[in-house]
């Protein structure tokens, strides 16, 4: 779950002799994060731009730790009932960034908030194993019946609806994350600027934000752990150009160029490889196409079969993304099912794909693939998905005879277009927000569910699903998850491309930099020698 960053000398986790840098080693990380974050507010983040930069601002009750495990943060202990459904958190000393204490009551407020349907948070369903939140939600039941209570000031109880074994990784995530009440209930737009009322009570506060041009965090004084972070100052800038990019960090302007912040040019990673300098690791992640099951023709599962199989994506992986991922025919990573590095259907399968567009064809009443309407494929700006999207407009056009176009738009618009279904076929990817199966499928559970963006559901699918979240067996629930995951890839309302790698330079002198299994980083303990 976690690799600690490090090239060049001796791994030294604690800092230990120079863990500070030495007095004469300034601390100021400048890092690329491609894009505006279409949100800095916990209950609206939805994305991993927005995350990269609330894993340094805020933190949870849980943090996940260097060892990839989850640790106490802003819990400086818990209790947690016999039958695993009553947790009860000990809320530390500690204060927000304006010197208000740090509360039970932000807790409660934030994670209602978010369960608010009123707030429309596309990551309510993270917080559906308490009780009482997914009925608050759809609007059926209250929020006054939700399973989260300020007992008092230091006092946080929470009740699940189910036992469930990885709560304290989730509450390391950030839908999990608090908010100052006070300021929160003073002004509703607190999350839109740096300022006063941009509270933080994690390592780094944020003391400006130009927005479509940088971020800059300061190490907090108010922070409780103040004494395990090194770095004074993160510079985040948002440069939508690999290219510029890496150029940017061979002139020493960028500490860190690549995954999980930024991205490398793909054409540049056969050098920096052979050069020795590129470090890769892989993930918890899948790279996906969705496809818009409410309109034709893709509302015939044997044209999304088609179209699925008619991928090459070896090939794709060799000579385009050449950063070493795993080819996927699955949806959830082998490091979670490890039977699906093979996946449920052979790569580049042309024969299944001619026989499921003959059959797809027929349902809908066409007698030739040139009489299906023209295909558009969309993507969010970036050299690396663009040519991902032009290699497969190739496949598809060669091995289907269809007609295929492209669209990109901007990352926020991207994201509106694709959660309306104002789309056909759209790329995305899903990192693991915590280590198990059931993140990767949970999405696709309800058709309006707020990453789910296909509108496809299946009422079987749906029960192994419930079935999961109530087997206490672990070799039983595992199954139940992946008979679930079947019937999904039978379905295919998605097209599995690869299982990520994250692939990046860093400055040599940077040590201790957390990657975690999922995929993202945390500079907390980063400095440099």
């Amino acid at each position: 779950m976690f690799l600690a960053a490090c090239s060049g000398g001796d791994d030294n986790a604690d800092g230990g002799d120079g863990g500070d840098g030495g007095s004469d080693v300034e601390q100021n990380l400048s890092v690329n994060i491609n894009t505006e974050p279409p949100s800095l507010h916990p209950g609206l983040a939805k994305d991993s731009t927005s995350g990269t930069v609330l894993r340094q601002t805020m933190e949870g009750l849980t943090r996940i730790g260097k060892e990839g495990t989850p640790e106490e943060a802003m819990a400086e202990s818990w209790e947690v009932s016999d039958d695993q459904k009553v947790y009860t958190f000990k809320i530390r000393e500690a204060q927000w960034s304006n010197g208000d204490p740090v509360t039970a009551n932000d807790f409660e407020a934030a994670w209602k908030w978010a369960i608010d349907p009123a707030n429309q948070s596309e990551y309510a369903y993270q917080l559906n194993y308490i009780a009482g939140a997914e009925a608050a939600n759809t609007g059926e039941g209250s929020l006054d019946d939700v399973g989260v209570k300020a007992i008092d000031e230091k006092t946080l109880e929470v009740t699940l609806a189910n036992p469930t074994p990885f709560f304290l990784e989730l509450t390391a995530f950030y839908t999990y994350l608090p908010f100052n009440s006070k300021v929160a209930e003073a002004n509703a737009e607190w999350a839109n600027d740096a300022g006063d009322d941009y509270t933080t009570n994690g390592p780094f506060h944020m003391t400006e934000w130009a927005h479509s041009d940088k971020i800059v965090l300061e190490k907090s004084d108010t922070y409780w752990d103040k004494e395990a972070v090194k770095l004074d100052t993160i510079e985040m800038i948002m440069v939508n150009d690999p290219n510029t990019e890496l150029s940017m960090f061979d002139n020493g302007e960028l500490d860190w160029a690549g995954a999980p912040t930024g991205a490398l040019p793909l054409d540049a990673l056969p050098a920096l490889k052979d050069e020795g300098r590129l470090i890769t690791e892989p993930i918890a992640g899948t790279y996906l196409y969705k496809f818009n099951t409410t309109v034709e023709p893709f509302n015939n599962a044997n044209i999304r079969k088609a179209f699925a199989h008619a991928i090459n994506r070896q090939e794709l992986i060799d000579n385009v993304t050449q950063g070493e991922q795993l080819p996927a025919m699955a949806l959830v990573p082998p490091t979670m099912f490890s039977e699906n590095e093979e996946g449920y259907f052979p790569d580049n399968d042309m024969e299944a794909a001619k026989e499921f567009l003959a059959a797809g064809l027929e349902e809908l009443g066409l007698s030739d693939a040139s009489e299906l309407p023209a295909i558009t494929l969309s993507y969010n700006t970036s050299e690396g998905h663009q040519k991902i999207a032009q290699a497969i407009q190739d496949m598809w056009t060669q091995n289907l005879g269809v007609e295929v176009t492209l669209n990109n738009q901007e990352w926020a618009v991207y994201l509106d277009s694709v959660h309306a279904l104002d789309y056909q076929v759209a790329r995305m990817g899903w990192l693991g927000d915590f280590n198990d199966g059931i993140n990767f499928l949970e999405a696709y559970r309800d058709a309006d569910g707020g990453n789910n963006d296909t509108g496809w559901e299946d009422p079987e699918f749906q029960e192994l699903l419930a079935q999961s979240a109530t087997e206490t067996d672990p070799d039983a629930r595992q199954q139940l998850l992946k008979d679930a995951e079947a019937i999904f890839m039978d379905a295919m309302p998605v097209a599995p491309i690869y299982f990520y790698t994250n692939n990046w330079v860093q400055n040599e002198n940077l040590k201790d930099v957390a990657i975690s299994g999922l995929g993202d980083a945390q500079f907390k303990w980063a400095y440099f020698e």
